[in-house]
C-alpha cells in the first residue's frame, strides 16, 4: 500500500478505484453530509464520475494528491478522508484543510490527528505558507477542529449555496494558519 502519511492511530493513502464502495457509504449518511447537501444521497454514478476524479486528481506544485483516504492503522478500517489542496495548482503556497469523516471516527480524534500532520508535513516538506479552512458558521464540531489543530478565526462570510441547507443562512466562516504561526508555537 502507497502510504502518503502515518500518524500514531491513522494512516493517509491516495484514493483507488476500488474505494468507490466506501465513499458511497460516507456520502449517503445523512449526518455527515448534514453541513455539505443537507443529507441528501448521493448516487453511485455520481460517486464514480464527479467525486472520485477530484479525489484522485494529482497537484504538481506539491507532489502529490490532495485528497487522501484516511485509514484506521490498527485495523485498516476506512475511516474517510482529509483534503490538504492547493488553492492554485501552480503553487503550494496557500493550501485548503478539510475532512469528511465517518460518524464512528467522530469525538476519538481522529479529524485533529489528521489535520494536524497534514499541516506539520505541509509547513516542513511541500512548501506551504498558509493554511485555510472553512465551514458553515453552525457546525461546531468543524469549528473546534480547526481552532485544535492550530487554526485561527479570519472571518464570517455569505456564501452562495445551489441549493441551501439548514443552518446555511448563518453563512460561513473561515480560518487560517500561516507558517509563522506555526513556527512560533512549534
Amino acid at each position: 500500500m502507497d502510504v502518503f502519511l502515518e500518524t500514531e492511530r491513522l494512516v493517509l493513502r491516495p484514493f483507488t478505484d476500488a474505494d468507490v464502495g466506501h465513499l458511497l457509504a460516507l456520502d449517503n449518511d445523512p449526518d455527515v453530509m448534514r453541513y455539505i447537501n443537507g443529507g441528501r444521497p448521493t448516487s453511485r454514478e455520481k460517486v464514480r464520475e464527479q467525486t472520485l476524479p477530484r479525489l484522485l486528481h494529482d497537484y504538481p506544485c506539491i507532489r502529490a494528491r490532495g485528497y487522501w483516504a484516511a485509514e484506521e492503522k490498527a485495523t485498516g478500517t476506512f475511516l474517510g478522508w482529509f483534503e490538504f489542496r492547493p488553492l492554485d495548482e501552480r503553487d503550494a503556497a496557500v493550501v485548503e484543510l478539510g475532512y469528511r469523516l465517518n460518524k464512528a471516527a467522530w469525538g476519538r480524534g481522529y479529524a485533529t490527528e489528521g489535520s494536524t500532520a497534514l499541516i506539520r508535513r505541509g509547513f516542513t516538506d511541500l512548501g506551504v505558507q498558509r493554511v485555510t479552512a472553512n465551514t458553515m458558521t453552525v457546525n461546531a464540531g468543524s469549528r473546534r477542529v480547526m481552532e485544535k489543530s492550530g487554526l485561527s478565526f479570519l472571518r464570517s462570510f455569505t456564501g452562495d449555496w445551489p441549493e441551501a441547507v439548514e443552518g446555511s443562512e448563518h453563512g460561513e466562516v473561515e480560518y487560517v494558519l500561516t507558517r509563522a504561526e506555526w513556527e512560533q508555537r512549534a
